[in-house]
């Protein structure tokens, strides 16, 4: 088959790889479209930890063309979702159901090889059907699912303020995850006017540019001084990552999905935030929970299905995968802004 391979840091390349086998328990999808993820520019561009050579790719969606002899829950030729996280399933998390937590995981894309391929070999509990839905918008399903983990885990209610930090893939899908959980209030911060435009599309109330304006200042003004009921996380930046302390209310809640790239150092003021305002701030990670992969999936295929959530529109560019340098090339430089990247096998 054909892949993108990586060979080592910023060294992707369209080559000829060995066809997976098929195990017992396993299945072989032909990928139809695979997103890229945020966190796979900075580990492909500049820190890989895994074993070289790899095929990264985890966001992925394609059609089962062999099964392993044990396989019964699907058939060759259904259209599926691939889940890319496998749990080991012996360790104490997994045992409670924390799946996202497994402390002795795989993962396609990174240890295991992943989407950016011709062909893919999935654990067949790992595969989900998506009967008619678009293969580029079942590619992003896995981002989805991370995003309403975010939110079954902060529990927002009707009536809450919410403020984003951050308004790109991510911060986009929670922004609709908040819509349907009847958030109205919903303030979107960012410093793309671009991603803001997106962000207001897809129904912000308030879009705050934080290049032309202190969201802080800003937030704060809007809310009587008081503050959201909810921030969320989504940028991964050390600014956001502070600014989340300053602008949640009393006995307010902050999530952070936005991975972090660097230390961070918190002034005094917001890290007295926590405790003079008692400030719940909670962490997620992944998408899973039990029964394996969890509701964060099956509800994610449901809405996509019933048409609820809007995933084409975020899809900026499309690349074959023989040019999978190029989209590489085109994230590392930055010369255009971006927002869901798709890779065609």
């Amino acid at each position: 088959m054909k892949a993108g391979v990586l060979f080592a840091v910023n060294d992707i390349r369209y080559v000829d790889f060995p066809d997976p086998d098929c195990g017992e328990n396993d299945v072989i999808v032909k990928v139809k479209a695979c997103g890229v993820c945020g966190s796979d520019p900075p580990r492909i561009l500049k820190k890989w930890k895994y074993n070289l050579p790899a095929i990264p790719g985890h966001e992925m969606s394609g059609v089962i063309v062999e099964k392993g002899a044990k396989v019964e829950n699907v058939e060759i030729g259904d259209r599926v979702a691939v889940v890319p996280f496998i749990p080991c399933g012996k360790c104490s998390n997994c045992l409670r159901g924390n799946f996202s937590l497994c402390d002795d995981y795989d993962m396609l894309g990174a240890n295991l090889y992943g989407g950016f391929a011709e062909y893919v070999k999935v654990p067949c509990s790992n595969v989900l059907k998506i009967g008619d839905i678009d293969f580029e918008v079942a590619a992003m399903i896995e981002p989805l699912a991370v995003a309403l983990h975010g939110i079954m885990g902060i529990e927002p209610k009707v009536g809450d303020t919410v403020a984003i930090l951050g308004c790109g893939t991510l911060g986009q899908l929670v922004l609709q995850w908040l819509k349907i959980s009847g958030v109205v209030d919903i303030i979107a911060v960012d410093i793309s006017e671009k991603k803001l435009a997106e962000a207001r599309m897809l129904g912000a109330s308030v879009c705050i540019n934080a290049k032309e304006k202190n969201p802080i200042e800003e937030i704060l003004k809007l809310t009587a001084n008081e503050g959201v009921d909810i921030s969320f996380e989504c940028a991964g930046s050390t600014v956001t990552q502070e600014q989340c302390l300053l602008v949640t209310r009393k006995k307010g809640k902050i999530a952070y999905l936005g991975i972090a790239y660097s230390d961070i150092h918190l002034s005094e003021r917001a890290f007295e935030s926590i405790f003079r305002k008692e400030l719940t701030l909670k962490g997620f990670w992944n998408s899973y929970s039990a029964p394996f992969p969890g509701d964060e999936w099956h509800r994610s295929i449901k809405f996509l299905k019933e048409e609820e959530i809007e995933l084409k529109s975020m899809i900026s560019h499309r690349f074959e995968l023989k040019n999978i340098k190029e989209a590489f090339e085109l994230i590392g430089s930055k010369k255009e802004e971006y927002n869901k990247v798709i890779i065609l096998p």
